[in-house]
């Protein structure tokens, strides 16, 4: 069978124009101990901002489920017009892990959906039900859709629109997910199912991610050729000494076209400690959408100062930072939780 990229099929960068935005509602209480009806008013709000710009499919588990949702919707003033709810049952709410990957042929104006094997980060949780998810989404937009043997999540991977993928050793290359394979056998799985020309590594994640170091919390293209980097300025901070290694790999590293990238730094935000937890709280897991840059803030004094940073950048969307105190108790945020399907 011909891969993804031999059919001319890419995965675009985010900032380019979706046709929707794909949710899968997070009902589960073990994500969220004694949190879960917390996250609701920024949950719903995250969709209220989406909805300015395009439309929202959220995935919910069953009937009941889905009459709570409505209620929701109405209670925190979503346009209803804007939001599709589907029957397709799942085990959690990041879909970005577990979600569909839409690549596209611009030539010839075709989507796909590209199927990886999910296993919640190395067997941590259930994920029976959001395995399927992609499945059930391909049906319902009647797209082809390409499945791969190997373990990948969204959330490990970003993107240049331009051939450039960018991702980090600690996660892709952990025991628990593709044991078998070696760096280079996922880098040639990489190339082919996203249709990318050359894959950038970076070394280990925060403090607090039990994904083993996505990159949406680290480093985020913001366009072809400058990326965003989330620094610790305290030096004893656990966080200092990884950061800053990955800072120095950026500095090295070249694009296809030999460029050196511009890098913004970013402050990490002070540590956000739940039930003597140090949670993965990070301004990198912003959401490009179509309407706005929606950037979790955490009540603390750096949030402005990233709500700047990437203001300066986007001149095209307006930058909404929005509350993830609660949610990042699920050890995620707003990029987690979502998955772009691209217009064509």
């Amino acid at each position: 069978m011909n891969t993804p990229k031999q059919l001319g099929f890419q995965f675009p960068a985010e900032w380019e124009k979706h046709a929707a935005t794909w949710l899968s509602y997070p009902h589960n209480e073990v994500s969220f101990p004694g949190k879960i009806d917390s996250i609701y008013p920024s949950y719903f709000e995250f969709i209220k901002q989406i909805t300015k710009g395009e439309h929202v499919h959220l995935n919910v588990k069953n009937e009941i489920m889905k009459t709570k949702v409505e209620n929701q919707i109405s209670k925190y003033g979503v346009d209803k017009s804007k939001v599709t709810i589907h029957l397709f049952p799942n085990n959690d709410g990041w879909t970005r892990d577990h979600g569909p990957a839409f690549v596209v042929n611009k030539k010839e104006k075709k989507k796909s959906i590209v199927k990886w094997q999910y296993n919640a980060w190395g067997d941590k949780y259930p994920y029976d039900l959001d395995n399927k998810i992609p499945f059930l989404i391909a049906d319902y937009l009647k797209l082809p859709l390409f499945e791969t043997p190997i373990i990948m999540e969204g959330g490990s991977v970003d993107f240049n629109g331009k051939g450039t993928l960018l991702t980090t050793t600690s996660c892709l290359l952990h025991e628990n997910r593709n044991p078998s394979l070696n760096q280079a056998q996922i880098e040639q799985y990489l190339l082919d199912y996203y249709g990318v020309e050359q894959i950038l590594w970076l070394g280990e994640g925060i403090t607090g991610d039990d994904t083993n170091g996505h990159i949406d919390d680290l480093t985020r293209f913001v366009s072809e050729d400058t990326v965003i980097t989330m620094v610790e300025h305290v030096k004893a901070d656990e966080n200092y000494k990884p950061l800053q290694e990955n800072l120095e790999k950026l500095k090295k590293m070249r694009l296809l076209n030999g460029k050196q990238l511009n890098i913004l730094d970013i402050p990490m935000p002070s540590p956000v400690i739940y039930e003597d937890t140090r949670l993965p709280a990070s301004y990198a897991n912003f959401y490009i959408c179509n309407s706005a840059v929606i950037v979790p803030t955490f009540g603390c004094p750096e949030d402005i100062k990233a709500i700047d940073i990437l203001s300066q950048h986007f001149k095209d969307r307006p930058v909404v930072g929005l509350d993830s105190f609660d949610i990042i108790w699920g050890f995620g945020s707003f990029h987690c939780l979502s998955q772009q399907e691209p217009a064509i």
